[in-house]
C-alpha cells in the first residue's frame, strides 16, 4: 500500500478543482437535463461541507469558460 502524503492530496483536490470535478458525477446529468446554467457554490471547513447553493444564470456568457 502506499504512503500519499498531504502534498498529494493537495494536488489531487487542486487537479480536480482544474478539471471542475468537485462534484459528483451523477448530479451532471441532472444538470444537464434541466440545462442549468447557473453556479453552484459550496463551503467547506475543515474538511466538512458547511453550505452550498446555486444562482441561476441570466446571462449569457459565451467566453466565461471558467470562473477559478
Amino acid at each position: 500500500m502506499q504512503h500519499v502524503t498531504g502534498a498529494a492530496h493537495f494536488a489531487e483536490f487542486r487537479r480536480r478543482v482544474q478539471r471542475s470535478e468537485l462534484i459528483a458525477a451523477g448530479i451532471l446529468p441532472l444538470l444537464r437535463a434541466i440545462r442549468f446554467s447557473g453556479r453552484l457554490s459550496i463551503v467547506v471547513h475543515n474538511g466538512e461541507i458547511l453550505k452550498s447553493g446555486y444562482e441561476e444564470g441570466y446571462f449569457t456568457r459565451r467566453d466565461d469558460r471558467r470562473l477559478i
